[in-house]
C-alpha cells in the first residue's frame, strides 16, 4: 500500500483445557502456551507494530500466591520486547532453582507467566500519542479475584463521551477519557453488580463470606454482565476480556465490522482476529475454524465449560470490506481468491485505457500488499488473450503456417517488477526542500524494464487514501521510465468518508476524493454547496444521532466515480511528468462482488453501520470547514 494507514489492532485469547503437565508430557514443555501466544501475537504483526502486551491468569492458587502477570511494550518491536522479558524471567529462575525444571506445579506457582488463560494484543494507535499507558491488555484490581479485569480489544466506539458521562453519573471517578478506560470501568460497573446480587442471594442464604466466595465465581454470569455493559456502545468491535477467577470471553459487534475467529479442541480453546492466524499455530484445516457471529460472545467459564451465546440481537452485516482489501493476511484462502478477484474486475477498464494494446504494455504492482489482486489482474489478461488466440486459429482454419501459430501463441502479458520499495530512508536534512526529496526516494524501479515512449505501464494498488506517497514519490520515480503512458489501478473504489471504526482516516481534508469533490466544485461554480453543507451539520449537531443524516453525500452527488477519478489524476500529477496518467478505482458494485462477506463499505459509499457513525461525518465536515484538526469523536 502507498499510503501507510494505521489501523486495526490483533487480538488473541488462548485457554488451556488440561493441566500444565498434560503439555510437558506430550509437547515437551510447560512453556506450551507461552510459545503458541508468541506464534499468534507474530502472526498477527501486520494489525499492529505500535504496541504489544499479553496477560496471564493462573488458576486455582492459594491466598497471598499471585495469579495475574502483565507485560506490555512500545517499543520498536514490541512482539520480540515483551516475549524477551518474560523469556528472561523464566531463565532467570531455572538458573537460579534448576530442579524446578521437572516440577510443573512448582514452576507454575513461582513463573509468573505460566497460567492457563492468556490474552495477548498487538497494537497501531489511531488517534493519541504511543506511550506504554495506551497499550493493551489493561488491568482493573481488585483484592477479590472475581473482580480483577483484564481487558484487550481490536475497537473504535463513536459514543466515548456518553458512556463516560453515565460512569460519572454513577458515582465514579475514571483516570482517562479513552475508549479503553470506559469500555473496561462499564464492564467493571456491571461485573461488580453481578457479584454484588450474587452476594446478597447467597447472604440471604445464611452462607458466610468465606464460603460466598468460592459459590460466587461458580455462579458469575458473564452473559448477563456483557448485555448490561454493551447496551450502549456504538462502534465496531472484537472485546476480549478475563475475569480474575479464570472466566474469559470475547465479544463482537451487532454488525460484524471487527473480525473475530475461534477454534476449539480437547486441549485448548482460541480466538484471534484472523483465520489463517489460528490454522498456522495450531494447524488446523480452514473448516475446523469458526467465525464469531455478530453480536455474539464466546465465554469459557474457570471450569472449561465453553460456549457461544448472542449477547445483542445481530444488525445487518457490515463486515469491514478494509479488512479484505488490505488489513488481513493474504494467507486466509477466501481473503486470498477475494483479492485475485478485485484485480481480475479491473481489466475492462484497464482495456478501455490502453485501448486494448496489450503487446505494448507492461504489468506491475506497487509492493507488497497489492502483488495478490496483481496476480489476479494478469490471470484475467491471460484469461483475455487466450480467448483471442482461439478466435484467431478458429477463423484462420487450416489455414496458419506453422510460424502464424508460433507467433499467435506466443502473446502473453508482460509483467516486470517494476516498483521497489527501499527500506526506510533516514535523513537529518532539516530544509523542506531536502526533505522532500528523501521522501521521492522511498521507492526506486528496475530500469530498463519499460520501453521508452512506446510502452503503457500499468501498476496496481490495493488502495489510495491520501495519494500524497502516489505523488511525491511513485509516479515521480515512474515517470523516469518514460513510458508512453501511466495508469494506476486501485482494487479498493475511492475513499470519500472518514472511518470512526479503527482505522486511521479520521479527516475529511487527508482523502483526496474529498480533495476532487472540492475542486470540481470550484470548477463548475458550485463552491457555495461546500457552505450549505456547513449550515445543514451545524444545524443538526444536538440532535440525536437517530437523526442526523449524512450531508456530505451531496458534496459527491454531481459527480460520477470517472469525474472524480479524472479530477484526482490532475491532483495527483507530478509537475515534472510529460507521459500521459490515467488512475482507475474499483467500483463499488465490484467490490461486493469480490468480497460478499465484508459489504461494510462507509469509507466508500458514506453508508455507516451504526447511528453514531453519520455524528462523526457530520463533525468530521464542521470540523474541516472551521479548519479544526481535532478527532471527530
Amino acid at each position: 500500500m502507498s499510503d501507510a494507514i494505521k489501523h486495526e489492532c490483533g487480538i488473541a485469547l488462548l485457554r488451556l483445557l488440561k493441566p500444565l503437565s498434560y503439555y510437558q508430557e506430550k509437547y515437551g514443555t510447560p512453556f506450551y502456551a507461552i510459545h503458541k501466544m508468541y506464534l499468534l501475537l507474530e502472526k498477527q504483526h501486520n494489525r499492529g507494530q505500535d504496541g504489544a502486551g499479553i496477560a496471564t491468569v493462573k488458576l486455582q492458587m492459594q491466598p497471598g500466591e499471585r495469579y495475574i502477570a502483565r507485560v506490555r511494550s512500545n517499543d520498536a518491536q514490541p512482539i520480540q520486547d515483551i516475549f524477551k522479558q518474560i523469556n528472561q524471567h523464566i531463565n532467570d529462575l531455572l538458573e537460579k532453582n534448576p530442579t524446578l525444571k521437572g516440577d510443573v506445579d512448582q514452576l507454575k506457582r513461582i513463573v509468573p507467566y505460566l497460567g492457563e488463560v492468556y490474552l495477548g494484543h498487538v497494537r497501531y494507535g489511531t488517534f493519541g500519542k504511543n506511550s506504554i499507558e495506551n497499550v493493551h491488555p489493561f488491568l482493573r484490581e481488585n483484592n477479590w479475584n472475581y473482580r480483577n479485569l483484564i481487558l484487550a480489544g481490536n475497537f473504535n466506539l463513536t459514543n466515548v463521551n456518553e458512556l463516560f458521562n453515565k460512569l460519572v453519573e454513577l458515582g465514579q471517578h475514571p483516570i482517562a477519557k479513552t475508549d479503553t478506560i470506559t469500555v473496561m470501568e462499564r464492564i467493571g460497573h456491571f461485573l461488580d453488580t453481578e457479584v454484588e446480587e450474587c452476594y446478597q442471594k447467597l447472604k440471604a442464604e445464611g452462607i458466610s463470606k468465606k464460603e460466598a466466595s468460592v459459590l460466587i465465581a461458580q455462579e458469575l454470569d458473564m452473559i448477563r454482565v456483557l448485555q448490561r455493559a454493551a447496551t450502549r456502545w456504538d462502534g465496531g468491535y472484537a472485546m476480549a476480556g478475563i475475569v480474575g477467577h479464570g472466566d474469559a470471553f470475547v465479544i463482537r459487534d451487532p454488525a460484524g465490522i471487527r473480525p473475530a475467529y475461534y477454534y476449539k479442541d480437547e486441549e485448548i480453546v482460541v480466538v484471534a482476529s484472523e483465520r489463517a492466524v489460528i490454522q498456522t499455530a495450531f494447524n488446523v484445516p480452514f473448516e475446523r475454524v469458526e467465525e464469531l457471529s455478530p453480536g455474539a460472545a464466546i465465554l469459557i467459564k474457570h471450569d472449561a465449560t465453553t460456549q457461544i451465546a448472542q449477547i445483542l440481537p445481530a444488525t445487518e452485516r457490515k463486515a469491514c470490506s478494509f479488512e479484505r482489501i488490505y488489513f488481513s493476511r493474504g494467507s486466509d484462502q477466501e481473503i486470498y481468491r477475494e483479492r485475485k478477484k478485485l484485480g481480475a474486475l479491473l481489466l475492462p477498464k484497464v482495456l478501455k485505457s490502453i485501448e486494448n494494446d496489450l503487446t505494448n504494455t507492461v504489468f506491475s504492482y506497487i509492493p507488497n500488499t497489492a502483488e495478490t489482486s496483481f496476480y489476479g489482474l494478469i490471470e484475467a489478461v491471460s484469461e483475455h488473450l487466450n480467448q483471442q488466440k482461439k478466435q484467431q486459429i478458429l477463423q484462420a482454419g487450416n489455414t496458419l503456417s506453422e510460424s502464424q501459430l508460433t507467433q499467435i501463441l506466443s502473446v502473453r502479458p508482460r509483467i516486470e517488477k517494476v516498483a521497489v520499495k527501499d527500506v526506510k530512508l533516514r535523513t537529518f536534512i532539516t530544509e523542506d526542500s531536502g526533505r522532500e526529496d528523501m521522501v521521492a526516494h522511498v521507492y526506486d524501479i528496475t530500469y530498463g524494464a519499460v520501453r521508452r515512449n512506446e510502452d503503457n505501464l500499468v501498476i496496481i494498488d490495493d488502495s489510495i487514501v491520501r495519494g500524497t506517497t502516489l505523488k511525491k514519490s511513485i509516479l515521480n520515480i515512474l515517470s523516469r521510465l518514460e513510458p508512453k503512458k501511466i495508469v494506476v489501478l486501485s482494487s479498493a473504489p475511492e475513499i470519500r468518508y472518514p472511518d470512526c471504526y479503527g482505522i486511521d482516516m479520521a479527516r475529511l481534508e487527508d482523502l483526496i476524493a474529498f480533495d476532487a469533490a472540492l475542486e470540481l466544485h470550484k470548477d463548475r461554480g458550485t463552491y457555495d454547496i461546500v457552505a450549505q453543507i456547513y449550515h445543514k451539520c451545524i444545524a443538526q449537531k444536538h440532535k440525536p444521532d437517530s437523526e442526523i443524516v449524512n450531508y456530505v453525500k451531496e458534496l459527491y452527488a454531481p459527480f460520477t466515480s470517472e469525474e472524480l477519478a479524472q479530477k484526482i489524476v490532475q491532483l495527483l500529477r507530478p509537475e515534472t511528468m510529460t507521459c500521459q496518467l490515467d488512475i482507475i478505482f474499483q467500483s463499488v458494485e465490484n467490490l461486493h462482488n469480490a468480497c460478499p462477506k465484508n459489504l461494510g463499505d462507509w469509507y466508500f459509499t458514506g453508508d455507516y453501520p451504526t447511528v453514531g457513525g453519520n455524528r462523526v461525518v457530520n463533525q468530521a465536515y464542521i470540523n474541516f470547514y472551521e479548519g479544526n484538526k481535532e478527532r471527530a469523536y
